[in-house]
């Protein structure tokens, strides 16, 4: 009797210390551009407050230019860059010496070299870098960009990494190069480059690549670079990562541009649009069961508005439409939406502006704007806000977080900063930050 009773208390202590690695290692996993559900909602046992000596552990050195995110799986972090190795003679006018080095300056006579780069998660150590491309690029870049935008994606197997017009490249987590891509090279809008990152859902890598001359999404096999499908796109240049919305009715891969397209991720088929009057697609939708809620970024001249999708969508629910009553659960065109993308946490959306740290919280259920305040002094925002411990937390490119408690009363709490210069968003382990500016990788953690 006792051996009976013995060896299944010995299966279910061994099934639950099974599950608990398993849910711990997943819970240090931060996989793709905003995390693994794609919502920056952080869990764990992360710091509220850090500085430039306070709950640093570990700093590296950047290793050339990149405003691509940091992503983080078991115990390695990984990011990718364009290092500057040769730089072409500087041009000059007649009446003046100085490099006119502007927006539409040519930058296609410079040498880079396209690198990943794998840290230690510990200690900030290298553990290896490949290099995936060296040579000119093949387009231009905004002054104020750089050529590594774009944020890789792993499944743990394998490490997906897509350069723009640069290519795309596949190695395994030891940085073994199993395949690469090219899916050529189109300018792009006023020569500003590009900024959209890869997805990968059911074995499929999707990367959109809207340009000025031949737009598209294509699905690739995630194991071999095969190409599975392709569709044609009347759009121009756009910047927005797409999304998978896993939803009541069916599996979406949504993407912005002039207008919001819904495919399906297994054959490219059209499933619905929703055509925008004014913006640019930059930020990436979020999403719940329900609701999906998207919108383009503004800018000095318009004002960037807000739609909320209910699933089973079908055709075309522009507002105004035949189709817009029974699909469009609310919109609001004077939203406020930036560049970074919003955040939905227990039935709040909010909004992060781009610059004087506003933030609006709206209902996502009604649409109703709860509020509209300043969290205090910022410079530019361009990376995701996440939340983390019932807090909205944002920071500026100068490195000054703003800490928001989340719910319907609007309550500033803090601030944090750290010395550098961001443009990337967060990656979060179980018990730790990667922070990525433009001096170094940042590990933050109690």
């Amino acid at each position: 009797m006792k051996k009976q009773i013995l060896f299944p208390l010995r299966g279910f202590f061994y099934l639950f210390f099974l599950v608990f690695i398993i849910t711990s290692c997943t819970n240090n996993n931060w996989p793709k551009f905003r995390g693994p559900e794609g919502n920056m909602i952080v869990t764990g046992n992360l710091p509220l407050e850090w500085g430039d000596s306070l709950n640093v552990r570990w700093t590296s050195p950047m290793a050339g230019e990149s405003w691509s995110s940091p992503i983080i799986y078991g115990d390695k972090v990984f990011y990718t860059s364009a290092m500057l190795i040769k730089k072409a003679p500087a041009t000059t006018t007649e009446d003046s010496i100085t490099p006119a080095r502007g927006n539409d300056e040519s930058y296609l006579e410079d040498v880079y070299s396209w690198q990943i780069h794998c840290l230690d998660l510990k200690t900030g150590k290298q553990l290896w870098e490949k290099t995936s491309f060296e040579g000119n690029p093949r387009i231009n870049k905004h002054a104020g960009s750089t050529y590594a935008c774009e944020t890789p994606v792993t499944d743990g197997e394998r490490i997906y990494v897509y350069y723009g017009m640069v290519g795309v490249y596949c190695y395994d987590l030891n940085g073994n190069q199993l395949w690469s891509k090219d899916l050529g090279a189109y300018k792009t809008a006023n020569g500003w480059g590009t900024g959209s990152s890869p997805v990968l859902y059911n074995n499929k890598l999707y990367v959109l690549v809207d340009n000025e001359e031949n737009s598209f999404l294509v699905a690739l096999d995630a194991e071999n670079g095969k190409e599975i499908w392709r569709k044609s796109r009347d759009e121009k240049t756009t910047y927005s990562t797409p999304v998978i919305w896993e939803n009541n009715s069916r599996n979406e891969l949504i993407t912005l541009g002039s207008k919001a397209r819904s495919y399906n991720p297994e054959n490219g088929e059209l499933l619905w649009e929703l055509t925008f009057n004014v913006g640019r697609a930059v930020a990436s939708p979020v999403f719940d069961k329900e609701r999906l809620y998207l919108g383009l970024s503004g800018g000095p001249r318009d004002i960037g508005p807000l739609h909320a999708v209910k699933a089973g969508a079908n055709g075309d629910i522009t507002p105004g439409s035949e189709n817009a009553a029974a699909y469009i659960a609310w919109s609001d065109t004077s939203a406020g939406l930036g560049n970074p993308s919003p955040v939905l946490y227990q039935g709040l959306l909010y909004v992060v502006s781009d610059r004087g740290g506003e933030v609006s919280c709206f209902d996502a259920t009604t649409g109703e704007k709860i509020y509209k305040e300043k969290a205090g002094k910022a410079a530019a925002c361009w990376a995701s806000p996440w939340v983390y411990n019932d807090h909205l937390y944002f920071y500026d490119e100068k490195g000054v977080t703003n800490v928001v408690k989340t719910g319907r009363e609007f309550e500033a709490t803090g601030s944090n900063s750290i010395d550098d210069k961001f443009w990337a968003s967060i990656a979060a382990s179980k018990d730790a930050y990667i922070f990525k500016g433009v001096e170094n990788i940042y590990c933050v953690g109690n």
